[in-house]
């Protein structure tokens, strides 16, 4: 449903171990279901060799690492220092480059070297997150401004989650620095099991409603969006994350009672 929306890309599974994130472990299932979806991108998260060999082998023409900058984080998160997921990471790239696949390498923190050695490592592109939610474009500047400085802005992307509600703003002065890549997620869903208290990411329906109020062409379809959203709320039985679906359902459900 979201590929009718007319992404260009979806980052479609992870391939982490089950055992830790059992709500994953049908990567290859996801793979078989969306094989034959044309133009569509379909990057897959692998944190190591033996995950990037399983999505090569289910067929992932594209996959993604995440490295951290914080000690402690990379601990909880991937169980293993910065050092030690960058000598990781090494790896993937290079069975990558030998396979000509694209690498996207996703640091979800603020500091400059973690994302100098990244494009040393020959990644596509370098997206900055926020997992816990927490920046605000006070901190979301200069952290921009460091990394700017080593790696050029058509190779960032950014990652926002909206825990504080701060996700918007900080696109927005994004998008203000040069940045043109943005993740986001349907109907604001996800989170991360090792960021207690952390919301998902940016909900895709409020970003794409935010660029098409500046006047930003992104061709994705806000209808098909809300549908896609709609329906894997209801499966999950849950409420969507987006003020902007929730308000246009509303006024939607309001103007066919006239």
């Amino acid at each position: 449903m979201i590929q009718t929306a007319k992404f260009d890309v979806v980052e479609a599974t992870s391939f982490v171990s089950p055992k830790w994130v059992p709500q994953l472990g049908d990567a290859k299932d996801v793979m078989e279901a969306i094989r034959n979806i044309e133009g569509t991108r379909f990057p897959v998260l692998t944190p190591n060799l033996k995950g990037f060999e399983a999505a090569v082998a289910a067929g992932a023409k594209e996959v993604a690492v995440f490295a951290a900058a914080s000690e402690s984080f990379s601990k909880s998160n991937i169980n293993c220092t910065i050092e030690d997921s960058l000598k990781r990471y090494y790896e993937v790239a290079l069975a990558a480059q030998k396979l000509s696949i694209p690498v996207r390498m996703v640091p979800p923190s603020k500091v400059a070297y973690v994302a100098k050695e990244l494009d040393a490592m020959g990644c596509s592109e370098i997206s900055l997150g926020d997992t816990i939610g927490v920046g605000t474009p006070g901190t979301v500047v200069p952290m921009l401004e460091a990394v700017m400085e080593i790696v050029p802005v058509n190779k960032l992307a950014v990652h926002f989650h909206d825990t504080y509600g701060q996700a918007l703003s900080n696109i927005l002065v994004s998008l203000q620095m040069g940045i043109s890549t943005v993740d986001s997620s349907v109907a604001g869903l996800g989170g991360c099991p090792y960021a207690k208290g952390a919301s998902g990411n940016v909900a895709t329906e409020d970003v794409v409603y935010m660029l098409n109020g500046l006047g930003i062409k992104t061709n994705v379809g806000l209808k098909q969006l809300m549908q896609a959203g709609d329906f894997i709320c209801q499966h999950l039985g849950r409420r969507s994350g987006s003020k902007t679906a929730v308000a246009l359902s509303r006024s939607t459900a309001h103007s066919s009672k006239l």
